[in-house]
C-alpha cells in the first residue's frame, strides 16, 4: 500500500514540475527561434543573389544605346539619307538577335520612330510617336533615359534604356524579363521587384505585374499610371501580417519575406519563401508535455514512487525529442546551404568557362586572320601615295583593286566569326556538310596551319540534318582538341574522313597525339573530365549534347595511336 504524501510535499513537487515545464517550453522556443533566424538569413541571401542577377541582366544592355549614339548608320538615317533607314532597320534587327534585346529602335527629334529592329513585324514601332514617354524626354535633355512601362504598340511590359544621339535623335533598347521571371519561378518561392512607390514591375508570377503593395495617394496613383502606361493598377496580391510575413489569398501558410536595399533607380527585389519552421511543433509538444506533467501531479497523490519514475522517463523522452528535432533542423539547414553553394559555384564556373572560351577563340581568330590583310592594305596605301605623286594612275588603280580584295577577305572572316558567335536558333534542317567543314577551317586556320591535316573530298550536294552553327561548334571543338593534342609530336597530323551511308553520314577525326588517358576514359563525356592542365573538361560534354539534340551521336573510337572521335549524322534526302 502506498503511503499518503503531505500537502507541503505535493506543493514542492508541483513547483518542481512547473520548473521542468518552463524549461522545456523555453528550450522549444529557443530552438524554433534559432531555426527561424537561419531561414531568414537564407532567404535574405537568396534575395541578394536574385537582385545581383537582375542587375547583371540590365548592365548587359546599358552600353548599347551609348555605343549606337554616334553610329554612322544612325546619323545617316537621322539626316534623311537615301536608303539609310532601311539599312538601319536591318542593322538593328541583327543587333537585337545577337544581344537578345526585345526591341531596338531610333527616334527622330520630332518624337517619331524612324527605324526599329521589329520593322518586319505587323506591330512595328516605325512611325509611332514617343514624345510623351519620359525616357525620350530624359534622353533629349542629355541624361540617360530609363523607364519601365507597358508597350503602347506591343502591349508587353519592359525596361526602356535610352540615349541621345548625334543629330538630336534618341536610341532606345527595350528589355523584357520573361526569361528571368521563369528562372525565378523555377528556383522556388515568389520573387517580385518594386519601384520606389511600391508598384510591382517584375514578378515570378506574371499576374502580379502592376499591382500595388501599399495604399497610394491619388497623386501617386496618377503618376504611376502615367509612367507605367498600365491601364489600371490592381490591388495588392497578398496581405501582410503583424509578424511581417505575407499571406496569399487562396493559399495555405504564411511566407517569410526578405527585401534588398533600393538600387540607384529605387528598385527593390523581394523574395517570399514558405516559413515551415518547427516553432509551432515544438510549442505544441511542450504543451502536451505540460498536460502529461499535470496528470503526473494528480497521479502523485496515489502512487508517489510510480509518478517519480514516470516523470524521469517523460523528461528524458522530451530531452531526446528536442535534441533530435534540433539536430534534424540543423542538418536540413546545413545541407540546403551546402547545395546552394555548390549550385552557385557550378553555375558561375560554367558561365566563366563559356565566356573565356568563346572570347579566346574569337580574339585569336580575328587577330590572326586580319593582321596580314591590314598590313598589306597599309603597304598598298603608302605605295599608292608615292605612285600618285609620280602620276602612275594605272599602278594606283591596281593598288586600290588589291586593297578592295583584301577588305573583302577581312569581311568574309569577320562575317564567319559573327555567325559562329551568334546564339543558335535551335532549328535544324538540311545543311551542306562541306560548308560546315569550311567554316571550321576558317575559324581554326591559325592553329591548324601548324599541323598536317588530311581533309576529305566532300561532295557539294552531301547534306545532313543539323543546325549549321551548332554542328560547326562540334567540329571546332574536336579539331581544336586534336590540334592541341599533337603539339610537341615529331609528326603532328590530323585526319578527317567522311563515309556517307544510305541514311547516315559518319565523320571521323583522328590525330597522332598520345591518346586519351586511361584514368579519364570511362568518364570522358562527364563534366570537368580532362587531362590537360589548362582544360576545363566541358567541350566534349557540350559537343555530345549538341549531337544528341541533332538526332545523331558522338563517341570515342579505340585507335592504335592517338585519339579518334566519330560523329554520326542523319543524312538529308
Amino acid at each position: 500500500m502506498v503511503r499518503a504524501i503531505p500537502w507541503q510535499r505535493l506543493a514542492a513537487l508541483f513547483a518542481a514540475l512547473l520548473m521542468v515545464l518552463g524549461s522545456a517550453w523555453g528550450v522549444g522556443m529557443a530552438v524554433g527561434a534559432a531555426a527561424r533566424n537561419r531561414l531568414a538569413a537564407s532567404v535574405a541571401s537568396d534575395a541578394r543573389l536574385r537582385a545581383a542577377l537582375l542587375a547583371s541582366e540590365i548592365a548587359r544592355f546599358r552600353l548599347l544605346p551609348l555605343a549606337l549614339a554616334d553610329d554612322r548608320d544612325v546619323v545617316a538615317a537621322l539626316a534623311g539619307g537615301a536608303g539609310a533607314t532601311g539599312a538601319l532597320d536591318r542593322k538593328l534587327e541583327r543587333l537585337a538577335g545577337i544581344t537578345g534585346a526585345a526591341v531596338m529602335y531610333v527616334i527622330a527629334p520630332d518624337g517619331h520612330a524612324i527605324a526599329a529592329s521589329n520593322w518586319r513585324s505587323p506591330r512595328s514601332f516605325v512611325g509611332s510617336d514617343y514624345r510623351f514617354r519620359p525616357y525620350f524626354q530624359q534622353a533629349r535633355r542629355g541624361a540617360e533615359g530609363r523607364q519601365f512601362a507597358l508597350g503602347t504598340v506591343s502591349n508587353r511590359p519592359g525596361l526602356y534604356l535610352a540615349r541621345g544621339t548625334v543629330g538630336g535623335g534618341v536610341v532606345v533598347v527595350k528589355l523584357d524579363f520573361d526569361s528571368l521571371e521563369r528562372q525565378w519561378a523555377a528556383a522556388g518561392g515568389v520573387t517580385f521587384v518594386t519601384d520606389p512607390a511600391g508598384l510591382i514591375l517584375i514578378a515570378s508570377r506574371p499576374g502580379w505585374r502592376f499591382a500595388t503593395t501599399r495604399p497610394l495617394a491619388p497623386a501617386e496613383r496618377a503618376t504611376e499610371l502615367r509612367v507605367s502606361g498600365a491601364p489600371t493598377l490592381t490591388q495588392p496580391p497578398f496581405r501582410t501580417g503583424d509578424d511581417g510575413r505575407i499571406r496569399i489569398p487562396g493559399e495555405k501558410g504564411a511566407l517569410l519575406v526578405a527585401r534588398t536595399k533600393p538600387d540607384a533607380a529605387g528598385w527593390r527585389v523581394a523574395l517570399a519563401q514558405p516559413s515551415r519552421v518547427a516553432v509551432d511543433d515544438v510549442a505544441r509538444a511542450a504543451a502536451l508535455v505540460a498536460g502529461a506533467l499535470m496528470l503526473a501531479v494528480l497521479w502523485l497523490a496515489q502512487a508517489a514512487w510510480t509518478r517519480a519514475r514516470r516523470r524521469a522517463d517523460r523528461t528524458s523522452l522530451l530531452e531526446r525529442a528536442v535534441a533530435d528535432r534540433t539536430a534534424l533542423l540543423r542538418r536540413e539547414i546545413e545541407e540546403r546551404a551546402l547545395l546552394e553553394t555548390r549550385a552557385a559555384t557550378l553555375r558561375e564556373a560554367l558561365r566563366q568557362a563559356n565566356r573565356l572560351a568563346t572570347l579566346g577563340q574569337i580574339t585569336a581568330s580575328v587577330a590572326h586572320e586580319t593582321a596580314q590583310p591590314v598590313a598589306a592594305i597599309r603597304t598598298y596605301a603608302a605605295t599608292g601615295e608615292t605612285l600618285l605623286d609620280r602620276g602612275a594612275t594605272e599602278e594606283v588603280r591596281g593598288n586600290l583593286r588589291a586593297i578592295a580584295r583584301l577588305t573583302e577577305r577581312i569581311g568574309t572572316v569577320t562575317a564567319q566569326l559573327r555567325g559562329f558567335s551568334r546564339k543558335a536558333s535551335g532549328e535544324i534542317g538540311p545543311v551542306a556538310l562541306v560548308e560546315v567543314i569550311e567554316g571550321a577551317q576558317l575559324l581554326l586556320r591559325e592553329p591548324l596551319s601548324r599541323v598536317a591535316v588530311d581533309w576529305p573530298q566532300v561532295a557539294p550536294d552531301l547534306r545532313v540534318i543539323a543546325g549549321r552553327i551548332r554542328l560547326e561548334q562540334v567540329f571546332v571543338n574536336l579539331l581544336q582538341n586534336a590540334s592541341e593534342a599533337v603539339q610537341g609530336q615529331d609528326a603532328p597530323g590530323i585526319t578527317v574522313t567522311v563515309k556517307p551511308g544510305c541514311d547516315t553520314v559518319a565523320v571521323r577525326i583522328s590525330d597522332t597525339g598520345p591518346g586519351i588517358a586511361p584514368e579519364i576514359l570511362d568518364r570522358l563525356f562527364t563534366p570537368f573530365a580532362t587531362s590537360r592542365p589548362a582544360g576545363l573538361g566541358l567541350g566534349l560534354v557540350i559537343a555530345k549534347d549538341i549531337m544528341e539534340d541533332l538526332g545523331g551521336s558522338l563517341r570515342h573510337v579505340p585507335a592504335s595511336g592517338g585519339a579518334c572521335f566519330e560523329i554520326l549524322l542523319r543524312r538529308a534526302p
